[in-house]
């Protein structure tokens, strides 16, 4: 007697094969469907600026970080140039696998209504991560050559002698040129802007006298106040900064609402997987809110934050809209 006398027994093998090649298929998809195992090679964090700046110091102390937490080299890489939009450009059109990020600021929001013709578009090509840590901005001028020893006097010379007195930034479009001109608007002052590529070679020519003063972070200039050879005048933002307690707030310094700072986050490729994008999110908070990295923060004039992806995309989202009438009232605008 054999199978085939017996045809529920057929019917069952087939339903069987059937069910066992359904079965593999359905393994097949799901195995395709999850991403690779990740990461399984470096990682590139691009800082849109030279070495040296702030930008810089805050992508290299994550990065740190994050090697030994992702157990692969994160490696900080310059692409300074065009007030950090050069950087932003080839992250938004890097392959969208999670390997390489951006090391972003609040520059790019500002960026977004100062140049009219963006290869990218910020919120829609780049996928926010999380706020890594804000720091305050601070006017500082040349100790030796500028002899203001408080606002009012540095107003005072600026009006004597319209467009002679220089300052510098980070490049066009940054946060440092836009504070420059709301103090010129604050002020009834004409200043000389000078733009530079980054924090590294302004406070070059700031300690060399090229330049008269800067709005820029604390962390470039934080020795350089200590030791002397810079004067601050003044923090930009509403609070006053815990590096620096005896330096006022330029609105305490008599510019009513005066309040502008510099955020610093990570960002992706739009397209990157949202399970790796969540899994940097998760190993950055992390990183951002230990004791280790709060320490490290503190030395250079940085708060540290960390948040939500949402939290990121909000504050961009709101910034870009608040810096936009900025320069549309401040008249900045760069072909």
């Amino acid at each position: 007697m054999t199978a085939s006398s017996f045809p529920f027994i057929q019917g069952r093998r087939t339903v069987l094969r059937a069910g066992a090649l359904a079965l593999g298929l359905g393994t097949a998809a799901l195995a395709f469907a999850q991403p690779a195992a990740w990461p399984t090679r470096p990682l590139s964090l691009v800082v849109p600026f030279p070495a040296g700046g702030t930008t810089d110091v805050l992508a290299r102390a994550l990065a740190e970080k994050l090697s030994q937490s992702l157990g692969q080299p994160v490696v900080v890489e310059s692409r300074p140039g065009a007030g950090a939009t050069l950087g932003a450009d080839y992250v938004a059109k890097a392959k969208p696998d999670g390997y390489t990020l951006l090391m972003g600021a609040v520059h790019h929001t500002i960026a977004t209504s100062v140049y009219k013709k963006l290869p990218y578009d910020f919120q829609k090509d780049l996928a926010p991560i999380t706020v890594v840590a804000m720091v305050p901005n601070v006017l500082v001028i040349n100790a030796a050559s500028t002899p203001a020893k408080n606002v009012a006097e540095l107003v005072a010379l600026a009006k004597a002698a319209p467009g002679k007195l220089a300052y510098g930034s980070n490049g066009n479009g940054t946060a440092q040129h836009l504070i420059g001109t709301q103090f010129q608007a604050s002020t009834g002052t004409t200043l000389l802007h000078v733009p530079y590529k980054g924090s590294g070679p302004l406070t070059t020519d700031l300690l060399g006298g090229q330049v008269a003063m800067s709005f820029d972070t604390i962390t470039p200039v934080l020795q350089h106040i200590k030791g002397g050879k810079l004067r601050a005048l003044a923090v930009t933002t509403a609070r006053r900064s815990s590096v620096l307690p005896d330096v006022p707030t330029l609105e305490e310094a008599g510019l009513k609402g005066f309040d502008i700072g510099t955020w610093f986050g990570v960002l992706a490729p739009a397209a990157t997987p949202k399970e790796i994008v969540a899994r940097l999110n998760i190993e950055m908070v992390k990183i951002i809110r230990s004791p280790d990295f709060a320490q490290r923060m503190q030395a250079i004039g940085a708060e540290p934050l960390g948040g939500t992806q949402e939290e990121m995309a909000r504050q961009i989202r709101e910034e870009t809209a608040k810096f936009g009438k900025l320069v549309k009232e401040g008249g900045v605008a760069i072909e």
